[in-house]
């Protein structure tokens, strides 16, 4: 009875395992490369991404572990490339990943979530409603200190326009 090693060996040469195996282990030694480079704590915000035509692809959660990884980012290239010289790789290239608006709410308690969710809306709602009749409260304060009435009566006449685009 063979072994899927076994198997897989029969299909891939040497050299191509050889490059899966490190393929695989550069995914697993960021951390302990940024504990290296004295950044230790940017691997609970970071992740190696992908490895695509040379170029190591590395997302993080905010852009000052971005700001900090840029500063060791040379030390780093020369780590990976001393650690993986068989994966060729020639460049890091730090992104920042895409990080979705967080509500308190777990979304797997839909049955509660439904009523706390939309209390949550409605108060995000009145905060925003809040926030806009302070802002016209203080703009119409604004214009009515205005002396010059034909002035007063253009800016009036701008605002309204602006409204009305916005309602679009």
């Amino acid at each position: 009875m063979k072994t899927a090693g076994n198997v897989l060996s029969a299909f891939f040469d040497e050299g191509f395992m050889k490059k899966a195996k490190s393929y695989s282990k550069l995914f697993d030694s960021w951390a302990d490369i940024t504990a290296k480079n004295g950044i230790a704590a940017a691997a609970d915000h970071s992740r190696i991404k992908d490895l695509d035509r040379g170029i190591l692809l590395v997302e993080m959660d905010h852009p000052g572990w971005k700001q900090i990884l840029q500063t060791k980012q040379s030390n780093l290239l020369n780590d990976f490339c001393i650690r993986f010289p068989e994966l060729e790789i020639s460049a890091i290239s730090l992104m920042l990943g895409k990080s979705e608006p967080q509500d308190d709410i777990p979304k797997d308690f839909t049955c509660l979530t439904t009523s706390k969710r939309s209390g949550v809306d409605a108060q995000r709602k009145e905060e925003e409603l809040s926030i806009e009749i302070s802002t016209k409260n203080s703009v119409a304060k604004g214009v009515d200190e205005i002396k010059d009435d034909d002035f007063k009566e253009k800016l009036k006449k701008l605002g309204q326009t602006i409204a009305d685009r916005e309602k679009r």
